[in-house]
């Protein structure tokens, strides 16, 4: 059995990695991301990572286990993905400075027959950001390739000022929802850590 994370993304890899999973195999999944707008953030979510996995299924063995998911951070009920430019990074942060967010991950297993798709929701709080700060953190590079224009686990932890949830669900990948969902495909990553 090989387990295949259906991502590209630095930071679920090195999460995965933290769980305990050694010697998976990433792949970068071509599905289309367009979904109705009208949907909830928690469904899109789920949609999304379920597509994701569902593409790279179709090329793995039987026995592979996929794992795959998509974020999105929302304010006010508007949905923030990733920024197409420096210009919509600062609309994005100026909108988030001072307000609560929430962001949603979803998240895909699928081995076999079984798929088990769920989500995740973290609040997350930002202090008042002054124009000129945005601008700095945006010349970093760091908000270009995140949902919401920021990453909590580099210089994006400077704006936030409190957080009510799974902190990893905000860096893209629910851990502990993760954990329990490949517990139920009988991977037990306590067992797994301790050989």
């Amino acid at each position: 059995m090989d387990i295949i994370l259906a991502s590209q993304s630095p930071r679920r890899r090195e999460l995965l990695g933290q769980m305990g999973l050694k010697g998976f195999k990433v792949t970068s999944p071509d599905v289309d991301e367009m979904v109705d707008g009208n949907l909830p953030p928690a469904q899109i979510v789920e949609e999304l990572s379920l597509r994701k996995a569902a593409a790279v299924a179709e090329h793995a063995d039987e026995d592979d286990l996929i794992i795959a998911a998509d974020t999105v951070v929302v304010l006010e009920g508007a949905v923030l993905g990733k920024p197409e430019d420096e210009r919509e990074a600062f609309s994005m942060l100026s909108a988030l400075s001072g307000n609560r967010h929430y962001v949603y991950t979803g998240v895909t297993v699928i081995r076999g027959d079984k798929t088990v798709t769920q989500h995740e929701m973290t609040a997350v709080s930002f202090r008042e950001l002054e124009p000129e700060e945005i601008t700095n953190y945006i010349a970093t590079g760091e908000p270009m390739d995140k949902a919401g224009a920021y990453g909590i686990q580099g210089l994006g932890a400077l704006l936030v000022s409190g957080i009510d949830g799974d902190y990893f669900n905000v860096m893209g990948l629910p851990v502990y929802r993760l954990g329990r969902i490949l517990a139920d495909f009988g991977l037990d990553l306590m067992e797994l850590a301790a050989r």
